[in-house]
Order: C-alpha cells, then sequence, then structure tokens
C-alpha cells in the first residue's frame, strides 16, 4: 500500500516535492489555500495583460547547466519556452545615473567591468574565481556526487558580503556595483552571508532567461507531472491543523472541515504558519521561540506596468536604479527618502519580442506602513488603502522616470501590491520578499532545518536551504532524500539527463 503524503502549499516547493515522491511510489496530495496554485510562480491578468509576481526570471537553464538538470529531472522543460537575457548585460546596475553591466561568463564578465575600473582587472578575476569555487564547494548545488571543498563552503557561510568584498576588491564603487543586484535576496549589510551572494551571482551569470509566457508554466507544467504519476492537488482547501498523538502526524485538517490522513505531512509554507496549526507537545516552546525570534527578509511594493501598444521596446535586461552610489540600506528609509532604489523588469510573453506588453517595478517597504489595514481582506480595505497605493506607485514613477523619461506617458494601466497581499496570497511572514533572513551574526541558530521533532513533519520552501527556484529545488531535494536517499535522487537526476 502507498504512503499517503499530504503536502501543505502549492508552490514550487510543495509542487515539486509532489512531483518527486509520487514519481517514487507516494499517494500524494497537495493543499492549496487558494483558487490557484503556484505560490511565487502566480502570474495575473489584467485587461488582457499578463504580469507575473514572483519568479520573473531564472539562471544556469542552458544545456548540461544545474536548473535545467533539475527541470528535466521534474519533467518541466519540454513545457518551457526560455528567452535568453542579454548576454553582454543580463544585469544593469545604475548608482546615482552610472550605469555598469553584468556580463554572462568569466572572461566577459571581467572585460566588461574593467573596461570601467581598469586597475581592479586582476582583483575581479580573483573575485569571480572564489565566487566559482564557493559555487562548486556545494555538493547539492553543483549536483555532484563526489566530494566538495566543505571548509570553503562553511567559511563563507560564517563571513558577510561586505566583509569578503573589502578584502578583495580595492575600488569601494566597484564593491558596490558587484552587490547592485542584492534585491534578488534582499542583502543585509553586516548579515548577509558571501555564500549566498557567489551561490546567487553564479546561477545567473551561468546563463540567465525570462519564462516566455510566464512563470505559471513551470507550476502547470509540475501540476500536470504530479497528476501523471497519480498526485491530486486540492484549491480552497487552507490546512488549519495538523493532528499528532503522541508519536506523528496522523491527518491534516482543512478550514473547511475536511480531513486528510496521513502517514507523511510536509509543509512548504513558512515555519510560523506551521507552528500555529501545531498544538502538540512534541513541538518544544523552546523550537517556537526560536522560530518566532528569527528575522524575515524585507518585504516589497510592486508596480505592475501595462504598456501603450507598441511605445516600449522590449528590454533584455534587469535594471536596478539606486538614488545615491550604494546599494545598501534601501530596506530603511523615512517618507522623503523613499524608494531608495528599485528594480525593473519586463514580462516575456513569447520568445523574440520587438516591444513590451507588461513590466514590473519592486521596491523594499516595510509592512508597518500597511498596519491601519491589518485585519482587513484583499478587495475590502477602503478607498484609503487604494490612495495610499496610488499615492506610493507615483512616488515610484517619478524615481523611476529619473532613468526612463517619459514613461508614464507610455503606460496604458499600473495596478499595485503590497505587503500585505503577499502576506496574504503566500502566508509570508510579514510579507517578506523571500521569508527567513539568513544572517551571519545568527550562525547555526538562523537556519531552519528540514526536519521536526515530529519524525513524519518535514519542512520545505524558501525558508529551508534558500530563496528562488534553485535554492527552493535544492531544498526538495534535502527534504526528499530523507525519505528516498540522496543517492537515489543523485542517479535519478543522472538517468532523466542522458
Amino acid at each position: 500500500m502507498k504512503k499517503r503524503c499530504i503536502i501543505i502549499g502549492s508552490g514550487l516547493g510543495g509542487l515539486s516535492c509532489g512531483v518527486l515522491l509520487a514519481k517514487n511510489g507516494y499517494d500524494v496530495t497537495v493543499l492549496e489555500q487558494n483558487a490557484r496554485i503556484g505560490g511565487c510562480l502566480q502570474c495575473f491578468t489584467r485587461c488582457g495583460t499578463k504580469f507575473e509576481t514572483g519568479m520573473h526570471f531564472i539562471g544556469s537553464c542552458d544545456e548540461g547547466q544545474v536548473l535545467h538538470r533539475l527541470l528535466r529531472y521534474l519533467e518541466v522543460m519540454d513545457d518551457l519556452s526560455l528567452d535568453r537575457l542579454d548576454p553582454a548585460g543580463y544585469d544593469v546596475i545604475s548608482l546615482q545615473g552610472s550605469q555598469f553591466r553584468f556580463a554572462n561568463g568569466r572572461e566577459a564578465f571581467i572585460e566588461e567591468l574593467a573596461a570601467q575600473f581598469p586597475p581592479e582587472r586582476d582583483r575581479l578575476a580573483s573575485y569571480f574565481d572564489l565566487v566559482s569555487q564557493i559555487a562548486a564547494s556545494s555538493t547539492l548545488h553543483a549536483l555532484q556526487g563526489g566530494s566538495t571543498d566543505s571548509f570553503l563552503h562553511t567559511e563563507y557561510q560564517l563571513r558577510s558580503i561586505n566583509e569578503v568584498l573589502e578584502q578583495l576588491i580595492a575600488d569601494p564603487l566597484l564593491r558596490n556595483v558587484l552587490v547592485g543586484n542584492l534585491p534578488l535576496y534582499a542583502a543585509e549589510l553586516e548579515h548577509t552571508p558571501f555564500a549566498m551572494h557567489a551561490f546567487i551571482f553564479d546561477f545567473y551569470n551561468r546563463s540567465a532567461f525570462r519564462i516566455g509566457g510566464g512563470s505559471d508554466t513551470i507550476a502547470d507544467s509540475l501540476a500536470g507531472t504530479l497528476q501523471r504519476y497519480g498526485g491530486r492537488i486540492v484549491t480552497r482547501q487552507k490546512a488549519e491543523r495538523i493532528h499528532c498523538d503522541d508519536v506523528q502526524a496522523r491527518s491534516v485538517e482543512t478550514q473547511t472541515g475536511e480531513h486528510y490522513d496521513a502517514d507523511l505531512v510536509i509543509s512548504s509554507v513558512h515555519p510560523r504558519r506551521t507552528l500555529e496549526m501545531l498544538s502538540t507537545k512534541l513541538i518544544r516552546p523552546a523550537f517556537r521561540n526560536r522560530i518566532h525570534a528569527m528575522r524575515n527578509t524585507a518585504a516589497g511594493f510592486s508596480v505592475y506596468l501595462r504598456f501603450r501598444e507598441n511605445t516600449v521596446p522590449y528590454m533584455n535586461s534587469n535594471f536596478y536604479g539606486y538614488r545615491s552610489t550604494t546599494p545598501w540600506g534601501c530596506e530603511n528609509y523615512t517618507d522623503a527618502t523613499w524608494p531608495k532604489g528599485y528594480l525593473y523588469m519586463h514580462m516575456s510573453p513569447e520568445p523574440g519580442l520587438q516591444y513590451a506588453r507588461s513590466g514590473v517595478l519592486i521596491s523594499y517597504m516595510s509592512i508597518d506602513e500597511l498596519a491601519p489595514w491589518f485585519g482587513t481582506a484583499i478587495g475590502h480595505r477602503g478607498e484609503d488603502y487604494e490612495a495610499f497605493k496610488y499615492q506610493k506607485a507615483q512616488q515610484l514613477l517619478n524615481v523611476v522616470e529619473q532613468d526612463f523619461p517619459g514613461l508614464r506617458q507610455q503606460l496604458d494601466a499600473f495596478y499595485t501590491s503590497t505587503p500585505l497581499t503577499y502576506q496574504d496570497y503566500t502566508g509570508t511572514e510579514g510579507g517578506s520578499l523571500y521569508g527567513i533572513a539568513r544572517s551571519v551574526q545568527a550562525g547555526a541558530g538562523g537556519h531552519v532545518s528540514h526536519k521536526t521533532r515530529i519524525p513524519n513533519l518535514l519542512l520545505t520552501g524558501q525558508n529551508i536551504n534558500s530563496h528562488g527556484i534553485l535554492g527552493v529545488l535544492i531544498g526538495t531535494l534535502i527534504t526528499c532524500s530523507e525519505l528516498l536517499g540522496a543517492q537515489v535522487i543523485h542517479r535519478q537526476i543522472e538517468q532523466a539527463n542522458q
């Protein structure tokens, strides 16, 4: 008889765990609180125009690269249409009007930045090589079966980004350029490990793509694969209680009163949400207190742009704009200084687009600004909330137009979302962009294990291992290795990519 696995949440972590376990003989049911699956893979449509909410671009997806291999294993690759970002500048960093480009590949990356920082050429090479070594030092991130440099991996988990860059790079402006894409992981000065920076840089520098038609293509593909292997997805079923006996979890109860018996429960939601479902003594107070004390990354405010037809040339780069010469500290602001920075991207309905149809602006925002609307429901927050969002959108557009003059005149309409929106749709604490923040100051206490004191309750998702498509999928491998064994999964990945 198949073991019954109940997975809470249909984001990337929940769906990928579901596919992997269903492929290996488990009876999988995924419970999703919303009407649509996907978590941060979700898209929405307004007036015939589609917008992405979270997964805006991906990396390392050329043949043989790590994400390509994982998506091939999960049977997603054949359903994707990829639109390559500009290899000569997939990321553009603008610091007080001066622009710098990240090019794909070691030599191109070094040459591009060395042209603007000639004395730093050798140090750029040292930086690039160290990043590559760190990325290769993780067996899982590199999908290697052999041994790796675990000492190197550990060392740079315990050293902050700014500490390492101060040692590697002499020019302070170049140090700021190299962290210009820090909104991808909400890095914080003195806190974020250099290893996280290295993994993310390496991931996108190998190759970078937008997903033609939107990120929900990945969710739909995973759902289709899960169902082909006999799994089920039940929407509008918010998990409310994980029932346990004296030994283990026995069932999951939803808000509608439905009960799902379980031999195994995997929660892909924020650990705080998981703890709210548990009243068992198997979870110790010390663990609850530790999870509640953990810091979360900054939250975000998004403006979704619908362009007038044939007016905005498609931009196949991601643009990071800052009002000062540093990207650090944008999460700390006043009414007068917000926004200190922003990320601007276009969406790719299909490869080879000449003119963009939609784009998104993202800037940090504290959920504390939304205090007047705590406890309100989506669509029922009142005129004051709409006025607040409109005023913030105008502030953000004012800053963006310094880099892109006339953008307002090119808009047909715009839509907004706040940290409350993220919190309601994803369950993440405080609407945080990436869940629990990684910090060198927290040490081992800043890590959430995939295992719990309940032997058949496991965790997955962006709070386990790391966020982003690669971080979450590596977290899936970690969680499922507990059940299947790492060697079995590694062998299956190799077979799927032969």
